[in-house]
């Protein structure tokens, strides 16, 4: 019996690894990125990209582990969510009012420590924000927030 619910869990990995989540992959940056709309200085783009893009633009970067099933399920939920939360490569579809609220929340989420996510940067290491990158990308975040502001 034990070898047949062995059996059984097996064949169910296996097929699991067929059915893979479309990739969160974007060659370019299209006509809705921040950086065509908004000026994003090189320093922190450095930063969003290495900390914030993987989750929240439409291009992840995404590691082997991956490619193996739940895992690669998971990820892409998470990804999903980031997404529907802060979409940096959608930012010009966002009305001023919601374009300064998500500046305004990313200022917050990294003053307190709350994005980078923990659990992302426990696998990679290089996400995580340091002092000067904290204040380098909220001081930006309520600058960009100003001046749509007053646009």
């Amino acid at each position: 019996m034990l070898k047949k619910v062995l059996i059984g869990l097996l064949v169910i990995l296996v097929i699991m690894q067929f059915i893979r989540p479309e990739r969160n992959i974007s060659a370019t940056a299209g006509p809705n990125d921040i950086r065509v709309s908004n000026p994003v200085p090189a320093n922190v783009l450095s930063v969003l990209k290495r900390a914030c893009f993987d989750c929240h633009s439409n291009n992840t970067n995404y590691p082997w582990y991956t490619n193996i099933q739940p895992v690669g399920w998971w990820m892409q939920h998470h990804v999903d969510e980031g997404k529907e939360e802060l979409n940096f490569s959608e930012f010009a579809t966002y009305s001023t009012k919601k374009a300064a609220h998500k500046l305004e929340e990313t200022a917050e989420m990294v003053e307190e420590k709350e994005m980078p996510l923990e659990s992302y940067t426990w696998i990679h290491k290089n996400a995580k924000l340091t002092q000067d990158e904290i204040k380098l990308v909220a001081d930006w975040a309520m600058s960009l927030k100003a001046q749509i502001e007053n646009q």
